[in-house]
């Protein structure tokens, strides 16, 4: 009779603190897309030999997870799966992470999980711990949305929005997947305050930053240390939609332990986009500019602030996520990274308008030209003009939750592409896009 009762005590027990598990509530949300893409040419150099069009379909579900284990407190999950082009070939095992992943290129195309953290809504504050999001302030401009190990607490207070982080970028120090370190303090790790003012209609707040990144030692005993400034501003004002932020970098690009003279660090970006919006008409434009590196001094400028990964203004130029990342990099004659054309915008002065109109409700048909130049000229470059691009898209909202967009771009390819010979001939080049899109 005891052994009976014990066991019946035992299971009581197991049920009381099971509870919470069992009334945990579970929430889901994501996206899927399903997207053909044509593009006429691989390079921007005229008659190039070994490029070629391309055509191809590629795809990404992305799926965030919800775990409310009570109220207030949350188990943030999400995961990126079968991320690939239909039918390619497969990318190769690697240890280097994607760009903006937790998990490398070849784990996001079976699927790779990106954050897992635990959101506490306290009486004093809001705590997140684990890995989450980084890389957004303000606007989509300069946003570089990545997954990072960070610690934040924010307060809100009315219309008024504080916040405080610690990040963890890059850990060198022993620990039993790197048992060949033998120092100390070369790591990178970031810290920041972040402040808002919300009003009805709009919102104005600044980000900053302490980035010290001494991944450099021992090996070259210096290390990168810089401020950011990040002051932002949205408003509404009528029908006239208003976005404006302005990027602000100063701190030391090698900062020497030994003795050798330390390069500086300078950078500056802005970017302001206004839209008027009428019902079936709408029109807008946008001014972009970060400051690119004088290739005569020993001060480094730009480089640390761009357009960002998640800013994509056009079709072709400066689009990382529908170009660069599933075609790769489109260049002329300078291969490098400094003669991309499809990448977060950096070094450049930006001109774009648009326009549209919504015939029906569930249709929007948008044209935009937009226009580029660097704002210095590389080492060996001999031109500034990036090109001129002129986009057509159309968007059709088939149900609440589902969308079908349809893009044409053209790009007049300009001179800078040509590098250090005149001579060189450069080509325009034009896409063909149509994504289907399902948010849940």
């Amino acid at each position: 009779m005891k052994r009976f009762w014990l066991i019946m005590v035992v299971l009581g027990l197991i049920t009381a603190f099971s509870t919470t598990v069992f009334a945990a509530d579970v929430k889901f949300s994501g996206q899927f897309y399903a997207a053909g893409m044509y593009l006429d040419q691989t390079s921007l150099k005229k008659d190039a030999t070994g490029y070629s069009s391309t055509a191809f379909y590629f795809q990404r579900l992305r799926v965030r997870t919800d775990f409310i284990v009570s109220p207030g407190l949350t188990l943030v999950t999400r995961f990126d799966a079968l991320e690939r082009a239909w039918g390619a070939p497969r990318s190769e095992a690697d240890v280097g992470l994607d760009v903006d992943s937790a998990g490398t290129m070849a784990e996001n195309e079976n699927i790779a999980f990106d954050w897992a953290y635990i959101n506490y809504k306290a009486p004093i504050g809001v705590f997140n711990v684990g890995i989450m999001n980084k890389g957004t302030t303000g606007t989509a401009f300069g946003n570089n949305i990545a997954p990072a190990a960070r610690i934040k607490y924010a307060y809100t207070y009315g219309p008024v929005f504080v916040e405080v982080q610690t990040s963890k970028l890059a850990e060198n120090s022993y620990t039993a997947k790197n048992t060949t370190a033998n120092w100390t303090d070369a790591d990178r790790n970031e810290y920041g305050i972040q402040a808002r003012y919300s009003w009805k209609g709009g919102k104005a707040g600044v980000n900053v930053t302490y980035n010290r990144d001494a991944r450099n030692r021992p090996s070259a005993n210096n290390k990168k240390v810089y401020w950011q400034v990040v002051p932002y501003a949205m408003a509404k004002i009528g029908p006239v939609a208003l976005e404006a932020e302005l990027g602000y970098v100063t701190g030391k690009e090698r900062d020497h332990d030994d003795g050798t003279a330390d390069i500086k660090l300078v950078g500056l970006s802005g970017y302001v986009d206004a839209l008027a919006d009428f019902g079936m008409f709408y029109a807008g434009g946008t001014f972009a500019y970060v400051s690119g590196d004088k290739p005569d001094t020993a001060k480094k400028e730009g480089g640390t602030l761009s357009g960002g990964r998640d800013w994509n203004p056009c079709l072709i130029l400066f689009s990382y996520y529908d170009t660069r990342r599933w075609v790769g990099a489109i260049t002329g004659w300078d291969a490098t990274a400094t003669g991309e054309i499809n990448n977060a915008m950096k070094n450049a002065f930006f001109y774009q308008g648009r326009v549209g109109v919504r015939p029906i409700a569930d249709l929007d048909i948008m044209a935009s030209l937009a226009y580029a130049v660097a704002d210095k000229k590389p080492s060996g470059y001999l031109e500034k003009d990036y090109g001129l691009e002129l986009d057509l898209t159309a968007t059709y909202k088939v149900t609440n939750n589902l969308s079908y967009m349809m893009g044409v771009g053209y790009l007049w390819t300009g001179d800078y592409f040509k590098y250090n010979d005149i001579n060189n001939k450069v080509d325009d080049n034009y896409m063909v896009i149509n994504k289907l899109t399902l948010m849940f």
